[in-house]
């Protein structure tokens, strides 16, 4: 399928577009007493808009006094965009039409034997992002942006540090075939901005995502726009040193390692006694064994809510955010918000606490709201600077076999 060019448009037709992309379909008296625009610019904002493609009719809707109106919504031209979550074991890539309407989701497991192969991951990226594509078809146009959350700082300025597990060389594949933008952004960062459009944050241009797994990270959130900082690396809240002791210095990463989840099930495994069976092999199955009632389970997940909790109070105390959003495998977890909420109560200020209501699509999601905007900007000839975005290398026409 072929790329469209970004069109020249009239500043009407840019506001029409805009609208229809943030509304969805809408009925053209509606457009223009919303954008306050005459009758006569309306019909040519959108019959410019109809004969590039970008815009279609989508029926009438005959209105209270009798009066029938055609609806418009974005057309096929619009193209479409897709997220793709690269986590440790999966890889899940989700396309939406500009406007927002879901069209795929694809998920794909990373087998173990790739996981720390660059053409591996590269080989599961590709199979994803081209199943999505088929799936979508032709109806919806082609994709306009691809946007890629990786579990790492990125900028400019990080790029390509670590020339083994650089975004760069695990995107060789996708990059070789695919000729539209490529975004790159943390995966933290995507999580927040999927809770702030679809989750828990939905009403809040103020907040904090707070991933706690295999890897802690923060996402923030300030007036409706993610906060990335002067080296985009804003949230990496696991750069904090710890632990603060008489005795010990505070290590690198310390505390990521520490609340991890590999780090708690080791520390579960020493101190469960002989008597009580096996240990649990996993953060999965601990949470399991605590929500059937078992005392020792139970005392473990409370104490790491309670670890949870001052890193919750921590944020607070830092951001001032409103609220945290509780995602990853184990924040996500229903069991340890009561004790997060408990601790944070008692060392900082008041501020919501509130579980993902997305799970583990959060990221994907998120990383396609991304490229739907991104995209949105370049047909409007509007450009966002603080995006790392990879170029193709080559030209030619987008294929998905």
């Amino acid at each position: 399928m072929d790329i469209p060019s970004p069109p020249i448009l009239t500043e009407s037709s840019r506001a029409v577009l805009r609208l229809l992309a943030m509304r969805g379909p809408i009925t053209r008296p509606q457009l223009g007493a919303i954008l306050d625009l005459s009758k006569p610019t309306m019909s040519a904002a959108v019959s410019e808009l109809s004969a590039m493609g970008l815009v279609t009719s989508f029926g009438s809707h005959k209105g209270a006094m009798g009066r029938t109106a055609v609806i418009y919504g974005l057309g096929p031209a619009a193209g479409y965009a897709v997220g793709i979550d690269v986590g440790e074991a999966q890889v899940r890539a989700v396309a939406h039409t500009l406007d927002d309407l879901p069209l795929a989701t694809i998920e794909e497991q990373i087998p173990r034997r790739q996981r720390g192969s660059i053409e591996g991951v590269g080989e599961v990226i590709e199979s994803v992002a081209r199943a999505a594509m088929l799936a979508v078809g032709d109806k919806h146009g082609s994709p306009r942006t691809v946007a890629v959350a990786v579990p790492r700082i990125v900028s400019q300025h990080h790029l390509g540090q670590n020339k083994r597990r650089s975004p760069e060389a695990i995107l060789q594949q996708l990059r070789n075939w695919l000729e539209v933008p490529v975004i790159l952004e943390n995966n933290v960062n995507c999580a927040a901005l999927g809770e702030l459009h679809y989750g828990a944050a939905k009403s809040h241009d103020v907040f904090a995502y707070l991933q706690v797994g295999v890897r802690i990270g923060l996402g923030i959130v300030i007036n409706g726009k993610l906060f990335r900082g002067f080296n985009g690396a804003a949230g990496e809240i696991g750069r904090l040193p710890f632990p603060w002791s008489l005795s010990d210095s505070p290590t690198r990463e310390g505390l990521e390692h520490y609340l991890g989840s590999n780090a708690l099930i080791r520390r579960c495994t020493e101190d469960w006694p002989e008597e009580e069976g096996p240990a649990p092999v996993s953060a999965k199955e601990l949470f399991a064994w605590a929500e059937e009632g078992l005392p020792r389970a139970e005392k473990w997940v409370t104490r790491h809510a309670a670890d949870i909790g001052r890193l919750v109070a921590a944020c607070i105390g830092m951001v001032d955010p409103g609220l945290i959003v509780l995602g990853g495998g184990v924040g996500q977890n229903p069991l340890v918000l009561k004790e997060v909420q408990r601790v944070a109560r008692e060392l900082t200020w008041a501020a919501d606490i509130a579980v993902s209501a997305l799970g583990p699509g959060a990221t994907a999601l998120g990383a396609t709201r991304l490229a739907a905007e991104h995209a949105l900007g370049l047909i409007l000839g509007e450009s966002n600077r603080s995006l790392v975005v990879l170029p193709s290398l080559r030209t030619g026409a987008v294929t998905a076999r």
